[in-house]
C-alpha cells in the first residue's frame, strides 16, 4: 500500500519554496535605497511575477494532466531557484524585472501547478484539509524566509547576497519536494472510502471546454479576481505599508511571520472547514470578513495590537479562498483535468495580482497614504460575495455523459 502522506510533504516542501514570492516587500526598501526607483516601479516587480506565474500555470496544469506532476516540479524549482541567484546581480529594473518578475513567476507558475491535482488525487476523502495543508506551505515559505531575510540576512550580509542564499536552499527543498510528488494508481481509492451519494453531475470529470460553458465558471472566476484583490495588494505593500504607517522596521518584520501565520492558517484551517461547512459557504464567510477587516486595517493600523490583528485577518481570508477555491474546482469539475481547469480560473488570480498592487501604487503616490485603497478593496469584497451567491453546482447534459 502506497504511502499517500509522502506526495503531501512534497507539496508542502515545494510550496515552502514557492511561497517566498510573498515576501517580496522585504526587498523593496533596500532596492529603492540603493537605487532610487519609487514605490510604483519596485511595485511592478511582483505584479509581472503574478501575471507570469498565472499565464505558466494554465500550460503548467495541462503538462501535468498529460505528463504528470514531475516535470512541472522540476521546472518550477529550477526557474525559481535560478531567478533569485539572477536577481542578486540586478542593476537596472529591466534586470530586476526578468529575473525575479518573469523568471521566478514562471517558475512558481510551474511548481504550484503540481500539488493540488496530486493531493486531491490522493485524498478524495480529505480533500479540504490535504489541499489546504499542502498550499499551506506557500503561506508559510513568507514567514520562514520573509523573516529570515528581513531580520538577519539583508541586515548582515546585503540584499545581493540574500537572494544567492535563498535561491541555492529553494533548489535543495524543491528537487527533494519533486522526487516525492507523484500520481496514485490509475483507480485508487482510499481505503474503506466511498464517494458519497451526491449527484452524479458533480463528480464528473469535466473537460476545460464543457467547465467554461457553466455559468459557475463565471461566477467563480469573478469571486476570485476580487475576492483576492485585497489579499494582493496588502501583499505587495507589507513592509512599506507597515513603515509608513509609523510602526518602525521591527513591527515590519515580525508583520511577515503574524501575516504568514494567517494565510497558513486560513488556507489549512478553512480547507478542513469546508470538509464539514461547505466550499462555497465557507469562501462566502471569509470574503465578508475580508471586505470588513480591509478598512479595519487601515483605520487601526496606529495601534500595534489592531495592526496585527486585522492584518492576520485580512491573510486569514485570502489564504482560504487559495485553499478552498482549488478543492471547490475538484469537487464541481473532477481531477481528471484539475490541472489545466483550475490553472484557466487562476488566471482570476493573476488579474487580482494586477489589480491589487496598481491601486495601491497609484493611491500612494497621489495622496501619500492607503486609506482610498484599502476602502476600495472592501468595496471589490463585497461584489466577489454576491458573485459567489451565483456559483452552483454545474449541470451537464445527459448526452454529454454518454460521450465520456
Amino acid at each position: 500500500m502506497p504511502n499517500r502522506w509522502l506526495p503531501v510533504l512534497g507539496g508542502i516542501l515545494m510550496n515552502l519554496a514557492l511561497g517566498s514570492l510573498y515576501a517580496w516587500s522585504v526587498f523593496v526598501p533596500p532596492l529603492e535605497r540603493e537605487f532610487g526607483w519609487n514605490r510604483a516601479q519596485t511595485s511592478w516587480v511582483y505584479t509581472i511575477a503574478i501575471v507570469c506565474f498565472a499565464l505558466t500555470f494554465v500550460v503548467a496544469g495541462r503538462i501535468q494532466d498529460v505528463k504528470g506532476p514531475r516535470l512541472c516540479a522540476f521546472l518550477g524549482g529550477l526557474l525559481v531557484s535560478a531567478g533569485f541567484v539572477l536577481a542578486s546581480f540586478t542593476t537596472s529594473l529591466l534586470m530586476l524585472y526578468i529575473f525575479y518578475g518573469v523568471i521566478v513567476g514562471i517558475g512558481n507558475g510551474f511548481g504550484y501547478a503540481t500539488p493540488t491535482p496530486v493531493g486531491s488525487k490522493w485524498f478524495p476523502d480529505r480533500r479540504g484539509l490535504v489541499v489546504g495543508l499542502m498550499v499551506g506551505g506557500y503561506g508559510g515559505g513568507s514567514a520562514i524566509f520573509g523573516t529570515l531575510a528581513s531580520g538577519w540576512l539583508v541586515p548582515n550580509v546585503g540584499w545581493r547576497a540574500t537572494f544567492q542564499i535563498l535561491g541555492a536552499t529553494f533548489f535543495v527543498m524543491t528537487m527533494i519536494g519533486t522526487a516525492l510528488l507523484k500520481n496514485p494508481p490509475a483507480g485508487y481509492r482510499p481505503p474503506n472510502w466511498h464517494p458519497p451519494d451526491t449527484a452524479t453531475a458533480a463528480r464528473a470529470d469535466f473537460t476545460t471546454r464543457e467547465m467554461l460553458a457553466t455559468p459557475t465558471f463565471y461566477a467563480l472566476w469573478v469571486a476570485f479576481c476580487l475576492g483576492t484583490t485585497a489579499g494582493q495588494m496588502t501583499i505587495s505593500q507589507l513592509v512599506p505599508f507597515t513603515r509608513a504607517a509609523g510602526l518602525g522596521a521591527t513591527v515590519a518584520t515580525l508583520s511577515l511571520v503574524v501575516t504568514s501565520l494567517g494565510n497558513t492558517g486560513g488556507r489549512i484551517f478553512s480547507g478542513w472547514l469546508s470538509d464539514t461547512l461547505g466550499r462555497v459557504r465557507t469562501l462566502q464567510t471569509m470574503i465578508l470578513l475580508s471586505a470588513l477587516a480591509m478598512p479595519a486595517l487601515f483605520l487601526g493600523r496606529a495601534n500595534v495590537v489592531t495592526f496585527y490583528a486585522f492584518v492576520a485577518l485580512v491573510y486569514w481570508c485570502y489564504g482560504t479562498q487559495l485553499s478552498v477555491i482549488a478543492s471547490t474546482m475538484a469537487d464541481f469539475y473532477g481531477t481528471k483535468n484539475l490541472g489545466l481547469n483550475y490553472g484557466v480560473l487562476f488566471s482570476a488570480w493573476g488579474a487580482a495580482g494586477i489589480l491589487g498592487p496598481a491601486i495601491a501604487g497609484r493611491v500612494f503616490i497621489q495622496t501619500g497614504d492607503y486609506r482610498y485603497a484599502f476602502f476600495s478593496a472592501s468595496a471589490l469584497a463585497l461584489i466577489a460575495l454576491a458573485s459567489l451567491f451565483l456559483a452552483k453546482t454545474p449541470q451537464r447534459e445527459p448526452s454529454t455523459f454518454e460521450r465520456t
